[in-house]
């Protein structure tokens, strides 16, 4: 990863090497550790997040439906050309 043009290192492996019994015990606390869940809406306001969920269910349906056909048509021969470079 290259950051401000400099870049770092792999982290290093640690060469201890544990015993089964001390993995296998590792293993299950991780995936029986409880870590608290975070919200994708926490410390938002509710009636924005709200406000935005509404436009974005309406909005592709809206714009298709006042494209035309030939519109439509040049988005799509575009896309087609970004994407396979046809």
């Amino acid at each position: 990863m290259k950051i401000d043009g400099i870049y770092e290192s792999m982290p290093k492996r640690s060469s201890k090497k544990k015993d089964i019994n001390e993995l296998a015990k590792s293993i299950v606390e991780q995936a029986t550790s409880e870590q608290p869940k975070e919200s994708a809406d926490e410390g938002k306001n509710p009636a924005a997040v709200a406000l935005g969920r509404l436009g974005g269910l309406k909005g592709g349906k809206a714009r298709a439906a006042k494209l035309t056909k030939a519109q439509r048509s040049a988005i799509a021969k575009k896309a087609a050309m970004k994407r396979w470079g046809y």
